[in-house]
């Protein structure tokens, strides 16, 4: 048993002996599937019900975060879960638990439309919660992401080196989709509002974890997030009716100005959706390659042809387009674990 974990036993059996928490003696502790961070969770068991206990090393997860926008958006009705306990300085956390089923899962098994429904009304309690605490996503932060994308998928994973005349492309690019982000109206934004951080509840309202990166940001950015989600995807058809309609009710909401046509939204939404999928490749070869889950790698390919196809609409993005054709489409068929992921 690792330091940590014996650590983590032993706070939860103080919350039990001091009463903090309704667990009874001889409660049990059971592992739970982990996420892309260096935080790890496992469900307490006591007489039939259950808690999430959370081991968040404190030099690598801001847990205070998780605690502070926990508090907000539950008094906006926002469905997270209940913090009943934490130790910040130790990092350690106990949550109501929402079970284990997953959206994903349930995507493929049930009604889309009606499970995509109940999540966008989540979202838009999400983004009429405070902004005011919140980091602002700048210029800065839009390049810091998408640098992972060179730096980590390119230059990295694939061992591709691109000349200078190839990397003033891509930093001119970058600038582009840094401003087609900037000119849209900021909101409170989730940040990795998908699939696997939505859970399915004995209620319409997804239960909503992994929150505590929310920053004040773009509009469409965890529409995105939703939609054109790495570990599955929709038709074109499907997508943009779901985006249309999500827009037609921020106007009806008065969340977004009228003057904002479809088209225009449209374009928001896929230009944010390219960054962040540069973002998130470059981020699951840093998974890969520097914590050994080598698993996200599958998901690169989808996550690729969304930033091809939104390559293809944009005669802005054609020297990119250019790029990935020529440089990383040829290096990826010679490095392994690229499979997709079935759906």
């Amino acid at each position: 048993m690792g330091q940590r974990l014996s650590t983590l036993l032993g706070w939860i059996e103080g919350l039990r002996a001091s009463r903090e928490v309704d667990v009874e003696e001889g409660w049990e502790l059971q592992p739970v599937s982990g996420d892309a961070s260096f935080r790890r969770y496992f469900r307490v068991i006591s007489k039939g019900r259950s808690w999430i206990a959370v081991d968040a090393p404190p030099e690598h997860e801001n847990s205070k975060a998780f605690v502070d926008i926990a508090k907000s958006w539950s008094a906006m009705g926002v469905n997270v879960p209940e913090v009943i306990s934490a130790d910040l300085e130790q990092g350690f956390m106990l949550l109501s638990d929402f079970g284990d089923r997953l959206y994903l899962p349930a995507l493929l098994q049930g009604d889309a439309h009606y499970l995509y429904q109940c999540a966008i009304n989540e979202l838009f309690k999400i983004q009429q919660c405070d902004t005011d605490p919140l980091l602002g996503y700048d210029r800065g932060l839009l390049n810091r992401e998408m640098s992972l994308f060179p730096e980590w998928f390119i230059k990295k994973q694939l061992h591709v080196d691109l000349n200078p005349s190839e990397l003033e492309a891509m930093e001119s690019v970058f600038s582009f989709l840094e401003g087609a982000a900037l000119v849209q109206p900021l909101v409170c934004v989730h940040r990795d509002f998908h699939s696997r951080n939505l859970m399915i509840t004995s209620t319409e309202a997804p239960g909503v974890i992994d929150f505590q990166d929310a920053v004040k940001g773009p509009i469409t950015y965890d529409l995105v997030s939703l939609l054109r989600d790495c570990y599955i995807s929709w038709p074109d058809a499907d997508v943009y009716l779901w985006v249309n309609d999500f827009r037609e009710a921020l106007v009806e909401k008065g969340l977004l100005s009228h003057d904002v046509s479809k088209a225009v939204f449209e374009r928001w939404f896929d230009l944010m959706g390219m960054q962040r999928h540069l973002k998130a490749i470059g981020i699951f070869s840093r998974l890969s390659m520097r914590d050994g889950k080598h698993n996200y790698l599958q998901d690169i390919p989808r996550t690729l042809k969304y930033i091809t196809a939104v390559c293809h609409k944009y005669p802005e993005l054609k020297s990119f387009k250019a790029l990935i054709e020529s440089r990383v489409e040829p290096a990826m068929s010679s490095v392994n674990g690229f499979d997709e992921a079935p759906l």
